[in-house]
């Protein structure tokens, strides 16, 4: 007995698939590339190289229509798409057990990163009070510097084995 696929697989008349204006382009610029190329090659003009180059641009430029009508065509049955579309049969098996876990777990994580502030070593926003569990505001500390105290400090091993060590004012 053979079965037919569903409806929405069926190839469109003329054994194209799906995709078929993907197909005529990929195809005119594989013949256009390739007239223009040999006409570059077998041509006797000045600018030949020319021609070479975009002949071979054109129909390396047809490779994405290729993969366009081939990826346009991949046939993926319904029940392979349950994850990706949401159609998610819960609990089937171990893959069950794992996802629900999986799932507990990182929300349990993301919860209480949102109570406690986000992770370590993160601070509040801009423009943000951050504030403790027990409800008073954490100490906000900023670098400050004025222009006239900055400076740098450079070692240089000179000689033997002395190391000399220079302030300079920036």
């Amino acid at each position: 007995v053979k079965t037919h696929p569903p409806a929405p697989f069926l190839a469109a008349p003329g054994g194209l698939g799906r995709c078929s204006c993907a197909f005529w382009l990929a195809v005119a610029f594989d013949a256009l590339g390739l007239i223009i190329l040999l006409l570059g090659v077998f041509g006797d003009l000045f600018f030949y190289d020319f021609l070479i180059y975009a002949g071979a641009i054109i129909i390396f430029l047809s490779l994405i229509w290729w993969v366009f009508w081939y990826t346009g065509n991949i046939e993926v049955p319904p029940e392979e798409l349950e994850d990706d579309v949401g159609l998610l049969k819960k609990g089937r098996g171990l893959a069950g057990v794992v996802r629900r876990f999986s799932s507990r777990l990182s929300s349990g994580i993301r919860n209480s990163l949102r109570r406690n502030g986000g992770p370590r070593g993160q601070g509040a926003e801009p423009g943000q009070v951050k504030h403790r569990r027990d409800g008073s505001r954490a100490p906000v500390a900023f670098a400050m510097s004025s222009q006239d105290n900055v400076s740098t400090v450079s070692a240089t091993v000179s000689g033997g084995n002395t190391l000399r060590t220079e302030t300079q004012a920036i």
